[in-house]
Formats: C-alpha cells, structure tokens, sequence
C-alpha cells in the first residue's frame, strides 16, 4: 500500500479504507468559509458493490491500493458497456457503467488510459489529470460579455455538464479537470 493525500483523490482510483477496497466513483473537494477543507467523496466497496459517501479531511492520508496497471485503448460503448483494447497485446475486454462509475464521463474513443486490476479483475480507470472534450451544447455568447465569474452550464460530448466562461461557445474544446469535472481552458 501507497499513502496519498486526500486532496490527491480521483474518480476511479482504488483505496483501502477501514480493511475493505474501495473504488472512488466521485471526489468533490469541499472549502467551506474559514473552515478547513475536506474531500466529500463516493465509493464503491468492491467486494460487496455497496455505494458509501465518506467525508475525508484535506490533510489526512488514505492508502492507496497497489494494483497492476495495463495500458488499454478506449474503443467504443455499446450502451452499457465499455469496451477496451490492451495496447500490447491487443487482447479485447469490457468494463459496464457501473464498474466504472463517473469515468465514463472522460472516455472518447482513441484515448489511452491504465485499467488497474486487483486478483486479475479490472476493477478500475486511472484518467489523466485532464481532458480535452468538445462542447456539444451551451447558451449562445453575450455580446460585451466579458471573462467574469459569470459562468454558464456547457455539456460535452461525453454527457458531462460543467461550467464554462460566457466567452466559450459550442464547438469549442475545453480542457476539463477530471478530478472536480470543472473548467480549467479553452484549448485553440
């Protein structure tokens, strides 16, 4: 087992916390006024399948899980379930929504990621740290709108919807923060 700052959390990582593994859905980093922040995160017990919600401080460490990690191709969905290609073998596997949680929301085909696998079962998706997604809808651009902390609602091409600039439009491609699904920039 590895230590990992709680600030370090991301949705498909796989953590040991009271003697069970489990598989991080969601991390939601939480400051609250002149509190002290905290990870609100969602997880998977893998033995069992029950979802929890755990409330982690920011400065506590979580033992990450030592797994194998294989390199895989995202190649395709067919409803739900996600089919994956190891990149040295080219031996073919599939993974359903369930398994995978909110990682769905930054898999597009082509793209590479590590498929770690715990007793030679996949049981999680380690993402990068950011994505390049296209905006696929979004409210039109104000004229004289400036960058302000206005922001509008945009949902990309995975179905994830974050909050954008007023100044991003649809068609364009944003970088996204796959640990808080938020905005970080455009891309040109």
């Amino acid at each position: 087992m590895s230590t990992v700052k709680a600030t370090q959390l991301r949705p498909g990582m796989v953590v040991q916390h009271e003697g069970q593994l489990f598989t991080v859905f969601s991390v939601d980093h939480r400051t609250p006024g002149n509190k002290r922040g905290s990870m609100q995160t969602r997880l998977k017990n893998l033995r069992t399948g029950v979802m929890i919600d755990y409330r982690f401080r920011a400065e506590e460490f979580v033992d990450r899980a030592i797994l194998d990690e294989i390199e895989f191709e995202y190649l395709y969905n067919e409803g739900d379930d996600f089919h994956f290609m190891n990149t040295e073998t080219y031996e073919q596997m599939q993974m359903t929504r369930d398994e995978l949680g909110e990682t769905v929301f930054y898999l597009i085909p082509n793209t590479t990621v590590k498929i770690e696998f715990f007793e030679e079962k996949p049981i999680g998706v380690d993402l990068p740290d950011t994505m390049e997604l296209r905006v696929v809808q979004t409210e039109p651009t104000l004229q004289k709108a400036t960058a302000s902390a206005v922001m509008k609602p945009a949902t990309l091409e995975t179905g994830l919807v974050v909050n954008v600039p007023p100044f991003v439009n649809e068609g364009d491609r944003i970088k996204v923060d796959t640990t808080e699904a938020r905005y970080v920039q455009r891309v040109e």
